[in-house]
Parts: C-alpha cells; sequence; structure tokens
C-alpha cells in the first residue's frame, strides 16, 4: 500500500478539517521525499509484527503524510480516551465549573452511606494524576457492572494518602466524566460535541457509556485514525485548531508541566516513568504523548513541531516497542 500525502480518505467524514499550508524552505528541500519518510518505520513494523494498523505524521508546515497497513475502520483509542478527558477537565475549568484544586465531594453527591475514610481530602487534580488512593480502579468486571459506580468509588475506604502514590485507574478518569456530567445534565460526550469534536470535523463520535449513562471517560472512544490525528494536532498546538481555541492553550502546557508529572514508581520502562494530567512524558527530551491499550497513541514532539499518530492491535507486547521504533526510525528524518 502506498504512502499517501494529504489524499482524502472517502470514509471519513466530509467535513473540512484543517490544511497544512506548505512552505519550502531551503532546508526543505534537503529532507526525506515525503514518499519516502516512513519508509524504515513501514518496514521495522512489518519485520518485527508490531502490529501497527495506521501511521499519521503531522509537520508544521509541511504535507501530511500517512500509511494505511489495513482499511481504516473505527478503532477503539482505549486509554487515549482519558487524555480527551482531561481536555475536557480544562474546557471546563474554563467556563468555570471547576478547578483542579476542588475537592471531589464537593461536586458529586454522598453517597447514601457516607463517603470512604479519606475522600474528604482527594481533590481533583489527584483524579487527573490517578494518585487519589481508591483501590476502586474499574478494572475488575464486578465494578465495571456495578448498578452505582460513583456510590461505591466515593463509599469505599482509601488505601492510602492522596498524592502519595501513583495507581492506574479508570475509576479516577470515570469520576471525572461523573463531575462534567452532573454540572452540565449530560453526557461529557454530548456535552463535548460543539466544544471539540464538531469543531475537529468528528461530526458522530462513539463513546462507551455505564449503565447510567454516564461516559467512561477512561475509555471506549472509537475514531478512525484520521479523526484521532486531529486530535494529536490539538495537543501539538496548544489547543488550537484553524486558529480557534478549543482548549486553553495554558491548560495543555499544564497537563505536561514539570510540575505536573508523578512518578508511576516504574524503573524498568523509561517510557511510562511518569504520568501527568492524562498524558505520559516520553524519555525524548520535550516529547510527551497519549496512549492507550495494544499501541494506540498520539506523540506529540514539540521540538521538531511535529506529531506522530497511531493505531495499532499489538497483543502480547509493550506498546513501548512501537514508540523506540518511531524514535529510531522516524524522529531522525522530523
Amino acid at each position: 500500500m502506498a504512502v499517501t500525502a494529504s489524499t482524502p480518505d472517502p470514509t471519513e467524514d466530509t467535513t473540512p478539517a484543517a490544511t497544512t499550508e506548505i512552505s519550502a524552505t531551503p532546508s526543505d528541500r534537503n529532507q526525506v521525499p515525503d514518499e519516502l519518510l516512513l519508509t524504515g518505520l513501514r518496514q521495522r513494523i512489518l519485520e518485527r509484527r508490531l502490529g501497527v494498523r495506521a501511521i499519521h505524521v503531522h509537520r508544521e508546515g509541511r504535507r501530511e503524510v500517512s500509511h494505511r497497513f489495513v482499511d481504516d475502520t473505527i478503532e477503539n483509542l482505549y486509554s487515549v480516551s482519558k487524555t480527551v478527558t482531561a481536555l475536557a477537565v480544562g474546557i471546563a475549568a474554563q467556563e468555570g465549573l471547576l478547578t483542579v484544586e476542588d475537592h471531589v465531594l464537593d461536586h458529586l453527591p454522598a453517597p447514601s452511606g457516607g463517603a470512604g475514610a479519606g475522600w474528604d481530602r482527594v481533590r481533583i487534580h489527584h483524579l487527573l494524576t490517578m494518585t487519589s488512593g481508591s483501590p476502586i480502579t474499574v478494572f475488575l468486571d464486578e465494578q465495571r457492572e456495578h448498578p452505582d459506580l460513583t456510590a461505591l468509588i466515593l463509599g469505599t475506604d482509601l488505601v492510602r494518602e492522596p498524592g502519595k502514590a501513583f495507581e492506574y485507574s479508570n475509576g479516577s478518569i470515570y469520576l471525572l466524566s461523573r463531575i462534567i456530567h452532573e454540572h452540565v445534565g449530560q453526557s461529557m460526550r454530548d456535552w463535548l460535541m460543539p466544544r471539540l469534536f464538531e469543531p475537529l470535523g468528528i461530526l458522530n463520535p462513539q463513546w462507551f457509556t455505564d449503565r447510567c449513562g454516564i461516559t467512561w471517560g477512561a475509555t471506549g472512544l472509537n475514531l478512525k485514525s484520521g479523526q484521532i490525528a486531529r486530535i494529536g494536532r490539538l495537543l501539538l498546538d496548544r489547543g488550537s485548531w484553524e486558529g480557534r481555541e478549543l482548549v486553553p492553550g495554558t491548560w495543555v502546557d499544564r497537563m505536561h508541566a514539570d510540575d505536573t508529572w508523578v512518578s508511576t514508581g516504574d524503573r524498568v520502562e523509561p517510557e511510562s516513568a511518569r504520568y501527568g494530567y492524562g498524558v505520559w512524558d516520553c524519555s525524548i527530551d520535550g516529547a510527551w504523548r497519549a496512549d492507550g491499550a495494544y499501541g494506540q497513541m498520539l506523540l506529540v514532539l514539540p521540538e521538531q513541531r511535529a506529531m506522530v499518530a497511531i493505531t495499532s492491535h499489538l497483543e502480547g507486547r509493550p506498546g513501548a516497542d512501537i514508540i523506540r521504533a518511531v524514535w529510531e526510525e522516524l524522529l531522525p528524518l522530523l
């Protein structure tokens, strides 16, 4: 399958997306031609069987370059959804619905049996960084299928002091979606339609909900590869799209600020050492990313003014294998 450069995809929605203005400079003419940009990465993906389904590369001032290994179908982005929920929190903060220093219990109804021990000290930023101390991570079927998940989470005692330790949790991010729902009276997905999705030309995104109609937030957002790439460009451009600010730039900065990162305790995998507001730090200076199971990712490269969006289905191996392939095969060419 050939590499494409700004080739329209007939399966994409028809609302015009932002176009990249091409500016040819002397240094540009010395760079790898667009049609060869992904050659090394594509070869490595095939040789190492990395399960990549699509790659989209955005470089400021140059054409989009993409390659699909399979048809461009709608994919579950898994925990890339967490990044979109973090963007929603930034929009909610701008609209005066909340601040990251607010106590969670000030935004949600208390469980009938009262809040669990320690919840009076949990703030919204603890949910964003997954350091709340709650043991309800919502990875078990019995938790996901609970008739009142919010009450289950808030009614269970914390197992550690808020802010003391990172524990990967779908429950924390779900509560952020639940808070927005409580304020606006509609699902976070629907609330984001005019604020985020429609301006990006994403007209009917599917996002799983719980049995009460609450957007999961932590997972379950389903998009095509070109659509996830638009979200990646939004991250690179500090929340702006076609000159319009959809998310405050200061909020996007804060998502990956030096004082936002928390240690995950992972001393083995350098790509998993620090977590921010819904995003991961990367081993390359200045780089950060949205990251979902099976190799869904948005690699934001501010120093190169570039972004790489990847959808995959990689089982039994870490997604960091894909990241390292990008660092070694593509990054030197950007």
